[in-house]
């Protein structure tokens, strides 16, 4: 069996201004990085204003085991089967972070035969976006530092802001700064977790980044009053460093569908989405958008919906729940290393997951679910069968994708159930999809219901600290959203309990 990278080796890529046409943009509109790689000029973009709106996918999964469940690999597959059936599809991806690509989830450019090409190019460096978001968050740091040393008119006594750099480097995660400043304790954060990057994904040009960039609170003056970015003039030099990483990345899959990757956050602490100017910008450009959000429904799916669709007024038309053998079993209680064995009975005990993510698509956000079992080869019949009973019980049609062994063709049943939801909902001529929280109530009440409704916590309870500081914020930030940081592999707060 050939492996990913010797897979993506063999492929034969269309020159990107080929896909470029696919998708009616002239040749002049892109700005190609080398033969297979573009970025979409702000002409293209402003030229996709008056375009309908296509539909738009979401794919994400129940709580994965730590390799993950094939999230990427499904929405890749999925994208390639609608174009295979005939629809005109994009998908629309989030750039790797060259943590987990050299960690233990390796890289995000799906797997098999369902893979964004070129592989080792999207994984590695690209087109330079996150090197660039790296060097306007450690800009505003030097600048923070540089004002201090000359001085210090704005009174800074507590920063609050941290460097970031795109590796796991655990000696550089708490560090002291040598410059006889009170509080010396500062750290790198890896440079997808860091503020600058949720900002660049939110923003829906670059006058709005510039703005967003000079909210971003950075210190605390001696009267404990808030310093911002823009109190330092740091957003305007942040913003040429990032003009070029705003616009869009074009590539495209092995059977030269295209994809858009752009931007990456990670959804355990941020919202876990590709940019907003991506997805807005493919689906002016296909009749049918599939995107991702991080890890599972609860912390991915959740931030998808209450933080992006809010902000950038995006409306989801259907939700794909990936689910995998191994993760139900995982979650019922089977050890990592005996997944490769049958056991029906964790897997029964496991459904208990795909059921809470199922009601919190379905029930909470409005919401028609399809369940896409990604297949793996040491998945047995038995098991599958099983897996499919459950899920027709929970009310949902359950597919068997085997996309990452054949590619498209072999999530076609997939691609056919969602055509088939979207016609129906278009009969409907309504959305069912709502948001799970109003903007006009307290923060306090966000985290609650968040809590209660999508974790299944029975109260929240704050320490006095904490309850302090949110007190704080209540006064000029209730009505943002909120978003959470937690632990990716349970619906909990502990990473160990399952199920």
């Amino acid at each position: 069996m050939l492996s990913d990278i010797e897979i993506a080796q063999a492929a034969k890529p269309k020159p990107i201004s080929d896909i470029a046409e696919q998708l009616n943009i002239a040749p002049q509109d892109i700005m190609p990085y080398g033969h297979t790689i573009a970025k979409l000029s702000p002409v293209a973009i402003a030229k996709l204003q008056s375009k309908p709106d296509g539909k738009l996918i979401l794919v994400t999964a129940i709580s994965p085991t730590p390799a993950g469940e094939g999230k990427t690999t499904t929405t890749i597959g999925l994208a390639d089967a609608l174009n295979h059936i005939g629809k005109r599809a994009v998908a629309c991806l989030r750039e790797p972070s060259l943590g987990p690509v050299f960690g233990i989830k390796g890289g995000a450019t799906g797997g098999g035969y369902a893979q964004v090409v070129p592989m080792e190019n999207i994984n590695l460096h690209f087109t330079g976006d996150f090197h660039a978001i790296t060097a306007a968050n450690n800009l505003l740091a030097a600048l923070i530092d540089n004002h201090i040393y000359h001085g210090n008119t704005l009174n800074i006594k507590t920063v609050s802001w941290r460097r970031c750099m795109d590796m796991n480097d655990r000696a550089l995660r708490s560090i002291a700064l040598l410059n006889g400043f009170e509080n010396p304790k500062t750290g790198f954060d890896i440079t997808v977790a860091s503020e600058v990057m949720a900002v660049f994904c939110l923003a829906e040009d670059l006058s709005d980044l510039k703005v967003r960039l000079g909210r971003m609170q950075v210190a605390t003056d001696i009267d404990a009053q808030p310093i911002f970015a823009s109190d330092l003039e740091a957003e305007g030099a942040m913003t040429a460093l990032l003009k070029d990483a705003f616009q869009p990345n074009l590539v495209q899959t092995l059977e030269h569908t295209p994809v858009i990757v752009h931007g990456g956050p990670f959804a355990n602490i941020a919202h876990g989405c590709n940019s907003v100017v991506a997805t807005k910008s493919a689906l002016k450009l296909a009749d049918y958008v599939v995107t991702e959000a991080g890890f599972g429904a609860d912390l991915g799916a959740e931030k998808f919906f209450n933080i992006k669709c809010r902000k950038a007024n995006l409306q989801p038309d259907v939700a794909v729940i990936v689910a995998t053998v191994r993760a139900l079993k995982y979650h019922g209680g089977t050890e990592l290393k005996e997944l490769n064995q049958e056991n029906i009975e964790n897997l029964s005990l496991g459904i208990n997951n795909l059921e809470k993510h199922i009601n919190n698509l379905h029930k909470v956000f409005g919401l028609q679910v399809i369940v896409a079992i990604n297949h793996f080869a040491q998945d047995t019949q038995a098991e599958i069968d099983a897996l499919k009973h459950a899920v027709e019980a929970l009310g949902c049609k359950a597919v068997v994708c085997k996309h990452w062994a054949n590619g498209g063709v072999g999530a076609t049943e997939l691609a056919h159930e969602v055509v088939q939801v979207l016609a129906q909902k278009d009969l409907q001529k309504t959305s069912q999809f709502k948001l799970l929280y109003k903007d006009d109530i307290s923060l306090m009440k966000k985290i609650e219901t968040i809590a209660t409704k999508i974790y299944g916590a029975a109260k929240v309870e704050l320490s006095p600290l904490a309850a302090e500081k949110l007190g704080k914020l209540e006064k000029d930030h209730a009505h943002f959203p909120v978003c959470i940081a937690k632990t990716q592999y349970s619906f909990s707060s502990d990473a160990a309990l399952r199920g």
